[in-house]
């Protein structure tokens, strides 16, 4: 199955800038698109600089929805945000006043790629960070997801009125451009020997990120207790149901254990896959109906073990708003992220906390695509009173829902 790779290098233009991300990308796109995968074949996306957020995030979204595996090599500088002190990465726009709206947030980066199926995403970071920030990240290392592998280093600030160079990213191209791809440890263990020796900087050493450096509870990576970001995988719920519908999985981690059901159907049992493995094979299968019942049941079992407004519960919440969008459902969609924010909302999480506002972004966006006036009417007043409370990083949102309502009552 052909890979995909996606190439990002991001800084701010300026005085603010910290590090010659772009640089980079001349290096790594001389590698063959198969060595950059590590597949036979692979598609090759390259962004370099960009100015806005969405472009970021429309060029990830993409990439993760790539059923190959995908390695995504990113370059660039972390900023904090005033407001929430959580870690963005700068872009061309970027100041220190203007993260919240000008840099990507990291968490949107996890929350992309949290459906993929475990060991076929890769992370490769070379990033540098202000003081600030690199104190901060220090203490709270990232992490991009239990199914992701994330390896790379984050740079201290550099010298006063000089611009680092991106010698981490720099010597794993160099490796690359062999032809050959060594395991990831062994890659990343060789880039991160020739980068500090070519830097020779006095100062505090990198933060080293790998799998194992950044195995810790989610509550710590953002920096905050209580922003757990929308992409945590809950802790293990118990097993699916007896009665669960009939299942495939495509790759399962190791020998699943199945009983017979009537009619040759199997049953999931604590020693069978994972099962947002089964249900991603179901959804690229076409099976969204099993998928969705399969998710329903998951949710149910963790209402009854967990409670309401759990996060084991909202977690299978989003999973399903997911779902619905993959079966080009956007009402059903729009109407799980609403019930999803409510939720957090009225478990006492902030307006303008991480998870709350990407509910409300994807509730706004599947709405924008629901064909039917009827619901659109009754879905977009529940959008406007919940942008009144949640107005979301974009300015004009709640604007936006306001007019399109005006339009839709013409229609009546």
């Amino acid at each position: 199955m052909p890979g995909t790779v996606l190439l990002l290098a991001a800084s701010p233009v300026g005085k603010g800038c910290l590090v010659d991300a772009a640089s980079v990308l001349p290096v790594l796109a001389a590698v063959s698109p198969a060595v950059l995968s590590g597949s036979d074949t692979a598609n090759v996306v390259e962004l370099a600089d960009p100015l806005e957020p969405q472009a970021v995030l429309t060029r990830l979204r993409a990439a993760a929805a790539s059923p190959g595996p995908l390695t995504v090599f990113l370059t660039g500088q972390l900023q904090l945000d005033r407001r929430q002190r959580l870690p963005h990465l700068a872009l061309a726009r970027t100041t220190p006043a203007t993260v919240r709206y000008t840099a990507f947030p990291w968490h949107w980066i996890t929350e992309e790629l949290r459906l993929r199926p475990a060991g076929t995403t890769t992370l490769l970071v070379d990033l540098h960070a202000d003081a600030e920030t690199w104190d901060h990240l220090a203490a709270r290392p990232l992490t991009a997801g239990p199914s992701t592998a994330l390896y790379g280093r984050i740079a201290p600030p550099p010298p006063r009125r000089s611009v680092a160079a991106p010698a981490y990213m720099r010597a794993a191209a160099t490796v690359l451009r062999s032809g050959h791809r060594p395991p990831l440890a062994a890659l990343h263990q060789q880039a991160l020997t020739r980068a500090t020796g070519e830097e020779a900087r006095p100062g505090p050493p990198d933060i080293v990120l790998t799998p194992q450096a950044v195995a810790r509870p989610w509550h710590g990576a953002y920096g905050a207790a209580d922003a757990t970001p929308v992409a945590a995988v809950p802790p293990p719920l118990p097993a699916v149901p007896p009665t669960a519908p009939p299942t495939g999985g495509f790759r399962p981690v190791g020998p699943p254990a199945a009983a017979s059901a009537p009619g040759g159907a199997h049953t999931v049992t604590p020693a069978g896959p994972d099962p947002h493995e089964t249900i991603t094979a179901a959804v690229q299968a076409g099976r969204h109906g099993e998928a969705e019942a399969l998710a329903g049941r998951w949710e149910q079992e963790a209402l009854r073990t967990y409670g309401p407004a759990s996060e084991q519960v909202l977690h299978w919440m989003e999973v399903r708003a997911d779902l619905a969008m993959f079966a080009a459902d956007p009402e059903r969609s729009c109407r799980t992220w609403l019930a999803v924010a409510d939720a957090r909302l009225g478990a006492g999480e902030a307006p303008d906390s991480p998870a709350v506002e990407s509910a409300v972004d994807r509730a706004h966006h599947q709405w924008g695509l629901v064909g039917d006036a009827v619901p659109a009417r009754e879905l977009g007043s529940a959008l406007a009173e919940l942008r009144r409370r949640v107005p979301g990083r974009r300015q004009g949102a709640l604007d936006h829902v306001r007019q399109q309502l005006r339009q839709l009552q013409t229609q009546a």
